[in-house]
């Protein structure tokens, strides 16, 4: 019965996001459940995207990407996919009409990894938009459920999230980006002279973005709120360590935050929501 293919369909979704994001998790366990299995869905999504482009090395990685897209639009249009992430992600899709833009600008992203890229101001933003502000919007499609006006508020405040996010995992694994994958996303900046000027740039830019994320994290549903707040915690935390570090320290090493630590910032963020300091 397709219904059985449906749940199996999320059931991967949902153990590609616990297997690699804890952190999302976690954020994903504290929504209300109606909404639960919809961002499984959009996060296996994505992150199988972003694994064809990161990891699938000594493959035809351009090939598979353009077999993912095209299977992804014949799957929205036919309510169905062999693919169980693809086909989570367009019922998902359908169900909330999600923007066929959305998509196809995030899937752009995703083939600006397939090269070498020397990242100007504008394609930084464009990689920002499609990797991580457009996630975020797919995400808010989830949590307003339908309430277009509501959607159209809070559009900026998860755009604002996406970035901050992303500039932090760009922060995180910078060490990897570039020695491994041979990538620097932040503009105009030499790793080889990653000076503590620099570095302090880039956080004044991410400081900003999560002030702003904040203030729309205050009016998301209740239904969402605490989840999105406890990544935002999260995140927050996890730059405050980062900031602390001098540019060389982040470039030898990937910053974490241990699963007693992230714990404790669970209970921390899940205290502020229930005390309505959020």
């Amino acid at each position: 019965m397709k219904v059985i293919y449906d749940q199996v369909s999320v059931n991967i979704s949902k153990k590609i996001t616990r297997t690699y994001s804890t952190s999302f998790s976690l954020g994903i366990y504290f929504l209300s459940a109606r909404i639960r299995e919809d961002i499984y869905a959009i996060y296996g999504y994505v992150r199988l995207a972003d694994e064809i482009v990161d990891s699938f090395c000594g493959f035809d990685r351009a090939t598979l990407l353009d077999k993912f897209k095209r299977d992804t639009h014949e799957a929205i249009a036919s309510g169905i996919s062999c693919n169980p992430v693809i086909h989570a992600f367009q019922q998902v899709v359908r169900k909330y009409k999600i923007d066929h833009y959305l998509i196809d600008t995030f899937l752009d992203s995703m083939y600006m990894d397939l090269e070498k890229v020397e990242y100007t101001v504008e394609k930084y933003r464009q990689y920002i938009l499609g990797s991580a502000e457009i996630v975020g919007l797919m995400c808010l499609q989830v949590f307003t459920e339908g309430d277009v006006q509501r959607y159209e508020a809070l559009k900026p405040y998860a755009m604002k999230l996406g970035a901050a996010f992303q500039k932090v995992n760009f922060l995180r694994d910078v060490r990897d980006d570039y020695y491994t994958l041979g990538r620097t996303y932040f503009p105009d900046l030499q790793m080889e002279a990653f000076s503590p000027e620099a570095k302090i740039r880039i956080e004044e830019e991410i400081e900003k973005d999560f002030e702003a994320a904040l203030e729309g994290i205050k009016q998301l549903p209740d239904t969402c709120k605490g989840g999105v707040y406890l990544a935002y915690f999260y995140y927050r935390s996890l730059f405050k360590k980062i900031r602390k570090l001098s540019p060389q320290r982040i470039l030898h090493e990937r910053v974490r935050i241990n699963n007693g630590k992230k714990f404790v910032l669970l209970l921390n963020s899940f205290f502020n929501v229930k005390m309505n300091w959020v």
